[in-house]
Order: C-alpha cells, then sequence, then structure tokens
C-alpha cells in the first residue's frame, strides 16, 4: 500500500502546484490591473514567480523540513531539464530564435552563478573527494550566500525592468476574462493554498520514496521532482512550438533558472543552511556544462536547429544514466 500511496503524494502535489500556480497568476494579474501596476511589471515579477511557484513551494518545504539535500538538487535537476530538455524538444518543434541579450547577458551571467555556486559550495577541493562517498556532505551553502543571491536577484530584476522599459517592451498582459475583485482574491489565497499544499505533499512523497527504494534524496530531487516542478515551462514552451512562438523560448528558461538559483536557492539558505553533497557539487558541473552548451549553440546560428535540439536531448538522457548509474 505504501509504495502506491508515495507515488500517489508525489502525483497530486505536482497538479496542485501546477493548478495553484495558474490561478495565483490570474488572480494577482487581475488585482494588479486594477490598481494600474503597468503590466511589464505584472510579466517580470507575479508571472515569473508563477511559473517558478513549484520550485519555490517544494524548496521552502524541504528547508523547513531539514531536508535541504532534496531542495539543491531540486533547482539542479530543474535548470538542467530546462536547458537541455525544454529547449530540446523546441528545438525539434522548431528552430527557436535566440535574442542578442540572451547571448551578451543571461547565459553567461547564469553559467558565472553556477561556477561560483560550485566553488562556494566545495568545488575548490573537488578533486580530492574522489575517494569519497557521493552522499556525504562535502560544502555548505550559508544564509550569508543566501543573502547576497537575493541582493543578487533584487539587481538582476531591476536590471531587466530598466532594460524592457529601453526597449518599450510593455505589452498587454494576457489577464483571465469576467474575473471580479472577489473572485480575484478568492484565486490568490486558493492558489496559494494549491501551492503550499502541493510542496508539503511532493516533498512527502520524494523523501518517503527515496527511502523506501534505498536511493538518495538527492537522485529523487534531480529526477522525479525537477521534473514534476518543470511541467509548466515544459507544457508551455511546447504549445508555443507548435504556435511557431519560439522566440522567447532561450529567455524565458534561462531567466526561470536565474531565478531558481538566485530567488529559490536563496530563500531556501536563508531559511536552514543547505548542506552540498558530492553527488550534488557533480550535479552542479553537469548544470554548467548546460549553460556552456546552450551558449555554445546559440551562438554558431543565432538560434538553436533541430540537430542541436536532438544533441541536447540526448546529453539530458546521458545526464539521467550517469545520474542513475550513481544512485
Amino acid at each position: 500500500m505504501p509504495y502506491l500511496f508515495y507515488p500517489a503524494a508525489l502525483i497530486f502535489g505536482f497538479i496542485a502546484l501546477i493548478v495553484g500556480a495558474n490561478i495565483f497568476v490570474d488572480g494577482s494579474s487581475f488585482m494588479a490591473k486594477k490598481l494600474r501596476i503597468p503590466p511589464l511589471i505584472v510579466g517580470l515579477t507575479i508571472v515569473a514567480l508563477g511559473t517558478s511557484a513549484p520550485e519555490l513551494a517544494v524548496n521552502i518545504t524541504s528547508a523547513v523540513q531539514g531536508a535541504n539535500e532534496l531542495a539543491f538538487s531540486n533547482v539542479v535537476g530543474s535548470n538542467i531539464f530546462n536547458l537541455l530538455a525544454v529547449l530540446g524538444v523546441c528545438a525539434l518543434i522548431s528552430p527557436v530564435p535566440v535574442e542578442r541579450d540572451v547571448t551578451r547577458r543571461d547565459l553567461p551571467l547564469f553559467i558565472l552563478i553556477c561556477a561560483a555556486l560550485f566553488l562556494y559550495a566545495g568545488g575548490t577541493g573537488f578533486l580530492g573527494y574522489r575517494d569519497m562517498r557521493m552522499s556525504e556532505t562535502v560544502g555548505t551553502v550559508g544564509r550569508l550566500a543566501g543573502a547576497l543571491l537575493l541582493a543578487g536577484f533584487l539587481i538582476y530584476t531591476i536590471i531587466l525592468i530598466i532594460s524592457a522599459k529601453k526597449r518599450k517592451l510593455e505589452g498587454e498582459l494576457s489577464i483571465k476574462p469576467g474575473l471580479s475583485t472577489g473572485k480575484s482574491i478568492i484565486f490568490i489565497l486558493a492558489g496559494i493554498a494549491l501551492i503550499i499544499g502541493g510542496g508539503q505533499a511532493v516533498v512527502y512523497g520524494a523523501r518517503k520514496l527515496a527511502s523506501s527504494f534505498g536511493v538518495t534524496e538527492t537522485l529523487i530531487g534531480l529526477t522525479i521532482v525537477a521534473v514534476g516542478t518543470s511541467l509548466p515551462e515544459l507544457v508551455t514552451s511546447i504549445v508555443a512550438a507548435l504556435k511557431g512562438e519560439t522566440e522567447l523560448a532561450v529567455g524565458n528558461a534561462v531567466g526561470s533558472n536565474i531565478l531558481n538559483i538566485m530567488l529559490i536557492l536563496g530563500v531556501s539558505a536563508l531559511i536552514d543552511p543547505i548542506g552540498v553533497s558530492l553527488a550534488s557539487l557533480c550535479d552542479t558541473l553537469l548544470m554548467i556544462a548546460s549553460g556552456i552548451l546552450t551558449l555554445i549553440f546559440a551562438l554558431t546560428a543565432k538560434r538553436i536547429r533541430r540537430l542541436e535540439g536532438a544533441m541536447m536531448l540526448a546529453a539530458y538522457a546521458a545526464s539521467l544514466v550517469f545520474a542513475f548509474a550513481r544512485g
């Protein structure tokens, strides 16, 4: 019975997170419009937070429950999935154009942050860990690092807003029609409740599955939880690609990844310092390699082509094989 209950908890949690994030965005966007908040600000804050709400809920729950091994691997796994799997699928459907800002600012910044995180979390002694077990803790992302990540996220958001205003990107935001003030408040509250409840269910199911099958929380977080919390980005990107609207796919994926590290990991570390295992350190290297590979493909023809998309999917499959072989 438990073996059926734990996957059910995971599935329920993922559904609750996705539904909760959607109705939270709808309710919050409508209220922001009523309060005359510019659509640009809404898009860069409420909508961005809504699409990353699953990762945020899972990581805060993990931090509160002292399961930070799951929190760190969820962020790293989601970032690898967003770059290699989401963009790979989009490129297979239709070549993905890459904006200049992504190759000049966002992707280099993402790689730089990942490299700094790797070094801070124990990468300076990486070669000396070869005789250690993968599950052993080799470093920590403490509260000071969390505060610095959050400060960096605030600065990055301000830079995005200034850049967007210069380029006059204040398009109309799509708001769910027919929402009254009362309904929007209900949407916001229900969305928050579903996000919190979904996060609790995912963390519970993931931890129990890990202990039941004798695998590490790092592996569960890197694979099942990471893919589950990235479903909104995957579905949205596939729908956009099928409609031929792939222009923002790379920017959205990279922006989401930067938010995952700076905001979500920063909040998690502030709540409770995160112990980083040797396995997570290896996965951080894979995350850096994923960013570099994406940047190379983006620079070759200012787009990610179908063959490159297939190579990205193959690289993601290889990373999964490596993760399961490692245990």
